[in-house]
């Protein structure tokens, strides 16, 4: 018997949104460079060697969020334990949208994603960093 999808992506992105800070582009750039806030970003490591990376960003594979926030985790990252500002981004705004609900839901806050996430953010001509490719010879 197939499987039946009762609450589809569309449905999780509409309920996360409207839980959530969403922030354009003009004003996530406005708070990119502030030590009260840390940008996350959430694509994995193909695409950020593809596509760059936001200055300054933290880099957590979306996969491993609930275990970086966790303090009681073995994999917490203590950057989730600072009192900062968490922006949160993807490639398009979907994974960051349900990321930023998931780390609401599990006491983070402040927290906020970007609308259109990264591609939005480079499209706007906000600044973008190329990063080395580590898995290619020198």
């Amino acid at each position: 018997m197939p499987q039946t999808i009762t609450r589809g992506y569309k449905v999780l992105l509409d309920e996360a949104n409207a839980a959530i800070e969403t922030l354009d582009v003009a004003a996530a750039r406005a708070l990119h460079g502030s030590e009260e806030v840390v940008f996350v970003d959430l694509r994995d490591p193909r695409e950020l060697r593809r596509e760059g990376v936001v200055p300054g960003a933290f880099h957590c594979p979306r996969g491993m969020l609930e275990f970086w926030i966790d303090p009681e985790s073995p994999y917490h990252k203590p950057v989730f334990a600072q009192d900062r500002r968490f922006v949160f981004f993807c490639a398009a705004g979907w994974r960051s949208a349900l990321a930023a609900k998931t780390a609401q839901d599990m006491g983070l806050s402040p927290v906020a994603h970007i609308a259109g996430g990264f591609s939005a953010w480079r499209e706007a001509g906000a600044p973008v960093e190329q990063v080395e490719d580590k898995e290619r010879p020198a």
